[in-house]
């Protein structure tokens, strides 16, 4: 299920989602550009290695520094693929630029970022032991869906679903696609413990960690004195391009 739009109203730019952005898209064009080598070695160095901090003596034998902890702020930078950067960065842009709206450009910043770190140490409290790179931004967008869905659980997500490869659009309540998002992300984490860490190359937990975190810490980043816009109403929304 691919989200396209949503019924929220923005009023401002959203500079931090878009400099995010810019920022992911830099560091993943450095990434293509350079030889696959040393590509694998940029992932070690800045993406989340557990073993890295549980087995130090491994980590000096593959030249990576058990005291340096950088990797839980940088991982959120990197990205395996084209499929892998562009879907991040378009859940980023859709519910990101409505949660920066509504808490402000600073308070958005540490939200996201707060939200990544603590995505990273949940995944890393699951399976200390991976001797795997773990990067991507998606842990810190969990953190942005789990505070959308709280704000907005009546929105509706205009939702892109393809069945048999013809695509059909359906207006799906915030609440159930989210909602929805997070059972599958609960189920694929259960089931990658249950066999002994194999989640088929995507940090559920992760995911899982950055959602709750996203909720929790929402009261603390809201700003209050940002106005509710209700919804623009059904008629109105077919027509509305952003």
């Amino acid at each position: 299920m691919i989200p396209l739009k949503d019924t929220i109203p923005r009023i401002g730019f959203s500079f931090v989602t878009w400099i995010l952005i810019l920022l992911n898209a830099v560091v993943f064009l450095f990434e293509i550009s350079i030889p696959k080598d040393l590509l694998q070695q940029l992932f070690f160095l800045f993406g989340l290695v557990p073993a890295r901090y549980t087995y130090p003596s491994w980590a000096v034998v593959h030249d990576l520094s058990p005291g340096n902890y950088s990797p839980f702020l940088t991982n959120m930078f990197l990205h395996a693929g084209w499929l892998h950067i562009i879907g991040n960065m378009w859940f980023l842009h859709l519910f990101g630029s409505t949660v920066e709206d509504r808490m402000g450009h600073v308070r958005f910043l540490f939200f996201y970022l707060l939200s990544g770190l603590a995505a990273n140490f949940i995944f890393f409290m699951v399976d200390p032991h991976s001797t795997i790179p773990e990067f991507g931004a998606s842990g810190a967008i969990a953190g942005v869906m789990g505070a959308y869905i709280v704000m907005f659980p009546k929105a509706q997500i205009l939702t892109l679903i393809p069945i048999l490869f013809i695509p059909f659009l359906v207006h799906l309540p915030a609440f159930l696609y989210l909602g929805f998002w997070f059972l599958i992300q609960v189920f694929s984490g259960t089931l990658s413990v249950a066999s002994h860490g194999a989640g088929g190359g995507v940090a559920w937990w992760a995911h899982i960690g950055g959602f709750v975190t996203g909720m929790v810490l929402l009261p603390f980043f809201r700003n209050r004195r940002l106005s509710y816009r209700k919804p623009f109403p059904d008629e109105t929304y077919r027509y509305v391009h952003r």
